[in-house]
């Protein structure tokens, strides 16, 4: 069975290797034995802290083949970036030139570095191994963040946010940074983005240049990549869009991937999910549903097939999926259809 649970120390070498194979551009998990243990002791103490309002913690979750034991995937939310580390963007705008006399109109597109984003929540950091890109696992290691938003609201941001990674070759090389780099850095793509993961970023404040840039200057290339996601990043947008995510015209200042969002309590998944009372019994059917228990430290998703007894707010699991999500008849779960 493939459930999903809290990150824990022993995880670690599960976490580098994913770390190791996510490569380039995947700036949540830099391969830093300090920094990625940091990141599992952080999500530790965000398991287990009681929480009133959304501050900096930071849950991350791993995907695990009970079979053979194997963590195969990694996902993660942020209740509220910015608050320790500016959290900076581009916001794409317009700006109007224009002379009546000589009777001229310009409208010229700008970026303008800011830090609009400030306490939002963030979904990020979802990898799954290639031997399990299958069976809808993609879709339960993005949507179940939502099941765990929605039974425990009291710890995200009314707004969340989620960063796609921009358009990257095989050697880490950024059409969009390679012009910053060029002008005002002389910081190869993968360094800057290295340096930003280990939480080092005053360098962008330092050099980053202040003053709107006008996308006409920058060079032809970059200009192409401006709001565009790596390729290998459209089934992860089309899933957030279908969630009711959307541009917002904010992109990532070294590889210019969007930012997209949304309203927390208007996720396609939190507005469709239900509650229900558990009950094990004997399941036949096939229409799989995503289904987590109501904890946060021993919080457990999965997804399995189930009868739902709407009216009543009742739902059939069998035995095996209950001890799965560490559940026993009469608890209650959230769940939703996948």
């Amino acid at each position: 069975m493939i459930i999903i649970r809290p990150i824990q120390s022993s995880d670690y070498d599960a976490l580098h290797r994913i770390a190791v194979e996510s490569g380039h551009g995947f700036t949540s998990l830099p391969v830093n034995e300090k920094l990625l243990k940091n990141r599992i002791s952080h999500a530790e103490a965000s398991f287990n802290s009681s929480v009133t309002e959304p501050g900096n913690e930071g849950y991350l979750f791993v995907m695990e083949d009970t079979k053979t034991g194997a963590v195969v995937g990694t996902s993660g939310i942020e209740a509220a970036v910015g608050l320790d580390d500016a959290f900076y963007h581009y916001h794409l705008g317009k700006v109007v030139h224009s002379s009546r006399e000589l009777n001229i109109y310009n409208t010229v597109e700008t970026l303008s570095l800011c830090n609009d984003y400030t306490g939002a929540s963030e979904i990020c950091t979802l990898f799954l191994s290639e031997s399990h890109r299958k069976n809808r696992n993609g879709r339960l290691l993005s949507r179940f963040r939502f099941l765990f938003m929605a039974e425990h609201t009291e710890r995200f941001a009314e707004t969340v946010i989620a960063e796609m990674r921009g358009v990257s070759d095989e050697d880490g090389a950024s059409p969009f940074w390679k012009w910053l780099e060029e002008h005002f850095f002389s910081l190869d793509f993968p360094t800057a983005d290295y340096l930003t993961g280990i939480g080092k970023k005053v360098f962008i404040a330092e050099l980053m240049p202040k003053y709107p840039i006008y996308v006409n200057l920058l060079s032809k290339e970059a200009q192409k990549v401006i709001n565009k996601v790596h390729p290998k990043t459209v089934p992860a947008l089309r899933l957030l869009e279908a969630e009711g995510f959307s541009r917002r015209g904010y992109v990532d200042i070294f590889d210019a991937g969007p930012t997209v969002e949304t309203q927390t309590a208007l996720v396609k998944t939190v507005r469709q999910s239900q509650k229900c009372q558990v009950i094990i019994g004997d399941v036949v059917n096939d229409n799989k549903y995503i289904i987590c228990n109501d904890k946060v430290a021993d919080f457990r998703a999965t997804q399995a097939p189930i009868l739902l007894r709407e009216t009543a707010k009742q739902v059939v699991i069998s035995q095996a999926v209950a001890d799965a999500l560490m559940v026993i008849e009469g608890d209650w779960v959230r769940l939703v259809s996948n």
